[in-house]
């Protein structure tokens, strides 16, 4: 595991998180017909998602175990090696179908769905961070 690398991607996975904290609006429905304000969010929560996918992919190249198959089955194995709890990795694991739909476009996006992931998940992303800073130690 690069130490510097991960370093790097904490600080840019806080940026993202900040970005959307400052942008998000108290109610959905300023979001829902905002389009910059969808554009940033989205474009961050994307990006935070797939940081965190990358720190955890660096986390488990120091492991003993098979490399993911998927985006999702990064968590899992972190949680299997006991760095995550079960639920953290279903959260994160939520928040990568999320990141499908916003960047294949697979589905129109509900805004309601974000709002609701930016004010009640993104704890989810700093526990992550924490856990991996705790990692490089």
């Amino acid at each position: 595991m690069d130490r510097e690398i991960v370093g790097q991607k904490l600080e840019s996975l806080r940026r993202c998180l900040q970005r959307i904290e400052t942008k998000c609006p108290p109610e959905a429905d300023t979001l829902i017909t905002d389009l910059d304000l969808q554009d940033i969010i989205s474009l961050n929560l994307s990006r935070a998602v797939q940081i965190c996918v990358d720190i955890g992919a660096h986390l488990i190249s120091g492991m003993d175990v098979p490399p993911p198959d998927t985006m999702g089955q990064t968590f899992d194995i972190l949680a299997q090696a006991g760095v995550l709890t079960a639920a953290l990795a279903l959260s994160l694991k939520k928040a990568v179908g999320f990141r499908n739909i916003a960047v294949h476009n697979y589905d129109v996006i509900n805004w309601r769905i974000v709002h609701s992931i930016v004010k009640n998940h993104l704890a989810d992303f700093t526990e992550f961070a924490k856990i991996a800073a705790k990692e490089l130690d």
